[in-house]
């Protein structure tokens, strides 16, 4: 009587598989390469969060790209976020903790520590980040790429990554693009930044 059992339950496993993909390991230490892989411009695509704050915060944002600048020595990101919250641009620079063995960053942020695990899917030109990823009534996902369009092989890994953690699709908060309205300030900084490097490349002036 065993036997058919076993194997109607061994039938049964790829179906399993396929409706709860395996859980990625939230702990995977942060390396150089990891840095190096998130370097660079992103966009922020969409989120879904459980926890009454992040979820408050995540339902006012439009749109949003971020720059990370990652420094190896001193284990910190530096990030320049351009944000549009209620039809206006916000920007910010902050700095962005990395703690490499247990695979968390964190920022400081209304005077307490926010931490978040660092995932990286297969598909380079995408992460996630996650938070409180034990804790059924606070955890959250949020996806970023690099691009503001994201193909549906990307959006399928991130929907795959919100099943495992319990999570649904009806859950998430998705950005805008349209409604992007911080290209002009970002342009302005760029111009700036360039005539900064001018100057520095050609010295102070002499008399």
């Amino acid at each position: 009587m065993a036997l058919p059992w076993a194997l109607a339950v061994l039938s049964l496993l790829p179906l399993l598989d396929a409706q709860s993909p395996a859980c990625p390991n939230f702990s995977v230490p942060i390396t150089n390469a990891s840095l190096d892989q998130i370097s660079g411009k992103w966009f922020y695509i969409g989120s879904a969060f459980r926890s009454p704050e992040y979820k408050k915060e995540a339902s006012h944002v439009h749109a949003a790209f971020f720059y990370f600048t990652p420094n190896h020595t001193e284990d910190t990101i530096l990030s320049r976020e351009y944000t549009t919250v209620r039809g206006q641009c916000l920007y910010n620079s902050s700095s962005v903790k990395v703690h490499r063995e247990n695979g968390t960053l964190s920022k400081s942020a209304k005077g307490r520590e926010h931490f978040a695990h660092l995932l990286l899917p297969k598909d380079p030109k995408t992460f996630m980040f996650a938070a409180f990823p034990e804790d059924k009534q606070n955890m959250g996902l949020s996806f970023y790429a690099n691009k503001p369009e994201v193909t549906p092989e990307q959006m399928e890994q991130f929907y795959d990554y919100l099943t495992c953690m319990g999570m649904d699709k009806s859950e998430v908060m998705y950005t805008d693009e349209k409604k992007n309205l911080c290209l002009p300030l970002e342009k302005q900084h760029d111009e700036e930044r360039k005539k900064e490097d001018e100057r520095s490349e050609t010295g102070p002036a002499l008399d």
